[in-house]
């Protein structure tokens, strides 16, 4: 039996783009909300959805544990469950549901439940939690169990006893603590699947840890519900014996940092690597990171301490739509990151979104030629998603339909009015993908041939699949006429060839 079930609602074969991609990651934040309530002295168990029958297997869960409280506890520390995706809103209702009809008090957190608390408070649950809220969880928990009174919560939502109101305490609660949290609770899921999982599809086995929570920075399209722009930071003496210890114990050959930005302090970034080099136990990494913090100190000391991959948020090679995102980066940057890291031998990947709003033909050219002038190792293409709490929704907002959020990762639909129509952006970003693949296939050279053709699409697409509805737009947002801007057919189908 255990006091608390935690369990979250991410099930990979619902997202198919990420099942295939077959790099799944246990769920962190769920897991530190697990140490939480141990360190408190609650019994808890774990139910991980992530590979087995999600609903069957929930049910077998609560016969098994028992519990009096579940927590639908899903994972702050992952950037695919933190897209407030529908499918796993379906699942947390159809779990908060089953534990409601066993008579079991329900209790959600995560971003989407924050975003839309009414309708998880309909559909089977009865507390949502927002903000870092491993705290919060434990006293709530804690009163529960003891049959105490509610405490003074902030960030605690729910509908009133007496008069069937909507109660919300705020402002959603930090939690200072959460750097100095015993280690993430591993031991309480199975981690055979992911060890087989990763084995089989890429030959060694990777899990994710975290160095550090949350992000200051202020792009305008950047969803933060859960911490704001606060950041903290664990010790690197205790992230290093981590690592160490996923290795000697778990047999761990390859790290995910989950951080929204590593690599912001550059003295721990030294002292980090220090410490790995000291263990002897160097285990090679990724990160996710900006372009402007790779300076020559941050790069030698990642690659010091077992980085070999970064993932920089780029998002657009035109300067004017990053000033309009307040990305603070400058393209400048951008190239500079990439020639340290290439002279470092670690891969420098992009992760770029196309449909901003100002962004025409002309800045779609210039993200084109970004990527060939610096031909990054990977890139990752997304659409721009307006999700609440950002100034980009509360721009486009009067534009929004019923479909508010992706159904899954690989939904990729324009929600807001953007540019061009869906289609376009799809034959766009297989393009691009198509390009910077055959630039690191492993016959060595690249053959235009390969990507020739999806690039002619793009341009016949050009004219026929622009939104004609983005002339309503605000003038802040409008993008005039970009006709007299259009990169030339020959240049934009065999631009790399000259690389």
């Amino acid at each position: 039996m255990a006091d608390v079930l935690l369990t979250h609602s991410y099930h990979l074969a619902h997202d198919s783009k990420q099942f295939k991609k077959m790099r799944p990651y246990p769920p962190l934040g769920t897991l530190y909300a697990a140490t939480a309530l141990r360190s408190a002295g609650i019994s808890v168990a774990v139910y991980d959805t992530m590979f087995a029958e999600p609903v069957t297997g929930f049910q077998a869960a609560l016969e098994e544990h028992r519990p009096q409280i579940v927590v639908i506890y899903e994972d702050d520390f992952n950037f695919v469950t933190k897209m407030c995706l529908t499918h796993m809103r379906e699942l947390a209702s159809k779990l908060a549901t089953m534990a409601r009809l066993a008579g079991i008090t329900v209790i959600a957190h995560g971003s989407d439940a924050t975003d839309h608390s009414r309708e998880y408070l309909d559909n089977g649950v009865d507390f949502v939690l927002n903000g870092e809220a491993e705290q919060s969880l434990t006293d709530l928990c804690d009163a529960l169990l003891h049959s105490r009174h509610l405490p003074e919560l902030s960030g605690l939502v729910h509908y009133s006893a007496v008069d069937g109101s909507l109660e919300s305490s705020l402002p959603a609660p930090t939690n200072p603590s959460w750097a100095t949290l015993p280690r993430a609770a591993r031991e309480l899921i199975d981690l055979e699947p992911y060890r087989r999982a990763w084995t089989q599809a890429h030959g060694y086995f990777s899990t994710n840890i975290v160095a550090s929570r949350g992000c200051p920075y202020r792009c305008e399209w950047c969803a933060k519900p859960i911490s704001g722009n606060r950041y903290q930071l664990r010790a690197p003496e205790e992230v290093a014996e981590e690592i160490r210890e996923l290795k000697t114990f778990f047999g761990v050959q390859h790290i995910w940092f989950g951080d929204d930005v590593f690599a912001l302090d550059r003295h721990w970034v030294e002292k980090f690597a220090s410490v790995v080099e000291a263990h002897g136990e160097v285990v090679p990494f990724k990160i996710q990171s900006r372009a402007d913090l790779m300076s020559d100190t941050n790069v030698s000391a990642l690659r010091r301490a077992g980085c070999i991959e970064v993932w920089m948020g780029v998002e657009s090679g035109s300067q004017t739509i990053l000033d309009a995102m307040k990305k603070g980066l400058k393209l400048s940057a951008v190239h500079a990151a990439r020639e340290r890291l290439a002279a470092n031998g670690i891969r420098a990947c992009y992760f770029l979104q196309f449909g901003y709003p100002g962004e025409g033909w002309a800045e779609i050219c210039e993200t084109v030629k970004l990527v060939r002038d610096t031909r990054p190792d990977d890139i990752g293409v997304s659409l721009s998603y307006p999700l609440p709490g950002t100034r980009f929704f509360e721009r486009v907002q009067a534009q929004l339909g019923s479909k508010r959020n992706w159904i899954d990762s690989d939904d990729l639909c324009t929600i807001h009015i953007a540019s061009y129509n869906d289609p376009f952006y799809h034959a766009l970003r297989d393009a691009l993908h198509a390009e910077v693949a055959s630039w690191h296939a492993s016959s060595g050279s690249s053959d235009a041939a390969e990507y020739e053709s999806l690039w002619t699409r793009v341009y016949e697409m050009e004219p026929v699949c622009r939104n004609t509805n983005i002339l309503s737009l605000p003038a802040e947002s409008s993008h005039g006429d970009t006709q007299s801007a259009f990169m030339p057919l020959e240049d934009l189908i065999v631009g790399a060839r000259r690389s």
